[in-house]
């Protein structure tokens, strides 16, 4: 009698027996032709070659701070970074879609609306004191005496920073303390860099200082510089005030040059390039030699 299970095909069993009973042999999935560009390798963070292109990229923005308000041609861009104009043509594309940089209707680039909103941000983001305030104490260290930051509000001052001398004898203003254009130097170094008209205004915008000896019935003596910001608009003016008897000319005529290394300082904290102020100091150096 004739066995059922026996005349089963082996061949066929002995395959199977290969994998365990519970597992699915393996398989390789079927080779996709567009497999890889479908997805493509991330570039890593710390790639030496995306490093390499955002210094590259770099260079080009920062090939405009020279430029002024012509902008740059293609040909200046190429020169200025060095870089190989292939290269400039395809980073300057990016930047134009990023709006980092544009072409204006002359064919010539320009800094873009995207740069700027990158600076206000930065410049909202910066208290003006905080810019102020070291350049101050490092004045007040050095000199003893009062120092003040003021700013221009409706042909008035206002006291906006205040650091006072620790003399027993010293004026004493306060922050928010409002006063004319005329007490102070400070008032005459906001209403030079305002436009002002006169040979005396004329002179404090040449020379980025004010200095005023003794002043009102307190016999103050101040000497003020102006601090810029960003797009050399004028911040404010950084003053030193103190009694006459101890500021005298002679001393005031010596502090000329700090209180215009201080106002270069904070200035550069609040992203002005302070080009008046260091045309002023190498002035002052010349007459020194």
């Amino acid at each position: 009698m004739p066995n059922a299970l026996l005349d089963k095909p082996i061949r066929a069993r002995s395959r199977r027996s290969a994998c365990a009973p519970h597992l699915k042999p393996r398989s390789r999935p079927p080779p996709t032709k567009h497999r890889h560009r479908m997805r493509p390798r991330p570039i890593p963070e710390t790639s030496a070659e995306g490093a390499a292109t955002l210094d590259r990229a770099f260079a080009i923005l920062f090939a405009f701070r020279l430029s002024g308000q012509k902008g740059l041609s293609f040909e200046e861009l190429a020169a200025r970074t060095g870089l190989y104009k292939s290269t400039v043509l395809r980073l300057t594309a990016s930047l134009m879609q990023l709006r980092m940089i544009y072409r204006d209707d002359d064919g010539r680039y320009q800094i873009g609306p995207t740069a700027l909103q990158l600076g206000a941000l930065y410049q909202r983001g910066l208290q003006l004191c905080d810019a102020i305030l070291p350049s101050m104490h490092a004045l007040r260290d050095d000199s003893g005496e009062s120092l003040s930051f003021h700013v221009m509000r409706e042909k008035l001052i206002v006291c906006l920073c205040r650091l006072n001398s620790s003399r027993t004898v010293c004026d004493h203003i306060q922050e928010g303390d409002v006063q004319t254009m005329t007490e102070n130097a400070a008032g005459y170094v906001l209403a030079a860099f305002s436009h002002a008209p006169g040979k005396r205004y004329e002179q404090i915008r040449y020379d980025c200082c004010c200095v005023l000896p003794g002043q009102h019935e307190m016999d103050t003596a101040s000497i003020a510089v102006p601090v810029f910001s960003a797009m050399q608009s004028l911040a404010g003016a950084l003053a030193l005030t103190g009694t006459a008897s101890r500021i005298d000319v002679t001393r005031l005529g010596r502090m000329k040059r700090p209180m215009i290394e201080a106002a270069i300082a904070a200035s550069k904290r609040l992203g002005s390039d302070a080009a008046p102020l260091r045309a002023a100091l190498r002035s002052i150096e010349r007459k020194q030699n």
